[in-house]
């Protein structure tokens, strides 16, 4: 269906090597958009790349630390050498550190806030000026469900994960003007290693997922990849500023 597809289209994905990043790497993939892998680790970002040039697609891979600006300028400036433009910007590296609020030091909390938050807003302005140029652009911040909810060890995360919802609201009104749509996806429990060093730091944890969500199972980053494709593609021209769970349920089961 021509609504949603991405052939000629160019996106690249923070902390894309794994994880979420990845499950949506492969889905915009599939939908025919070349690939920018942008994370910290170069051999992760080498398997990732491998990965999808192994199902055809086009693919790159550039070392990214979303906590310096001018790394964020740098991979956003190359995905443009590279492959002549960008047209989606998927903003998921992310980190959490779990502690009760009282415990975290300054440099802890900060840590979050600029990778979580600052790093989506500074990969956001460095792709603003390719994407006005180019007349249109899709960018896709990921928050979590704890942009709604929140929980004891997770104040620096929550924070960052709320503070993207507002800002993917406030991107979405600067730049409507501009044909680029701003939107936000925010995952449930999904199984990653994130989630699988929560598990293990978190007693009672899993059973407590599987008691609320009513899909009665985690998530798995594949089922990012539906949403992502949507708001990446011309099907989502009119949606802007959106924030949709992709959450099995959990945030409406009481």
């Amino acid at each position: 269906m021509k609504l949603f597809d991405l052939a000629g289209r160019v996106a690249a994905i923070t902390g894309g090597n794994a994880g979420i990043g990845f499950g949506i790497a492969q889905g915009l993939a599939a939908a025919g958009a070349a690939i920018v892998i942008a994370g910290r680790r170069a051999d992760k970002n080498r398997e990732a790349i491998s990965a999808l040039v192994a199902h055809d697609a086009k693919a790159a891979a550039f070392e990214l630390d979303v906590g310096n600006e001018a790394s964020c300028r740098s991979m956003i400036d190359r995905t443009v050498e590279q492959f002549g433009r960008i047209d989606i910007l998927v903003n998921n590296a992310g980190i959490a550190i779990r502690k009760q609020p009282q415990d975290y030091s300054a440099a802890e909390w900060n840590k979050v806030i600029a990778t979580n938050l600052t790093g989506a807003f500074l990969c956001s302005q460095a792709a603003y000026a390719h994407m006005q140029a180019g007349g249109r652009g899709k960018i896709i911040n990921i928050g979590s469900m704890f942009s709604i909810f929140a929980a004891a060890y997770a104040a620096a995360y929550s924070a960052s994960k709320g503070g993207i919802v507002q800002m993917t609201k406030a991107l979405a009104c600067a730049w409507a003007k501009d044909n680029i749509q701003v939107n936000a996806i925010l995952p449930g429990w999904i199984d990653t290693p994130l989630t699988q060093s929560a598990r293990s730091e978190v007693p009672g944890l899993n059973e407590r997922i599987l008691a609320r969500t009513p899909a009665g199972r985690w998530g798995e980053p594949r089922d990012l990849a539906g949403t992502a494709v949507f708001l990446a593609s011309s099907a989502s021209d009119f949606v802007t500023g959106a924030a949709i769970p992709v959450d099995g349920g959990y945030s409406v089961q009481g």
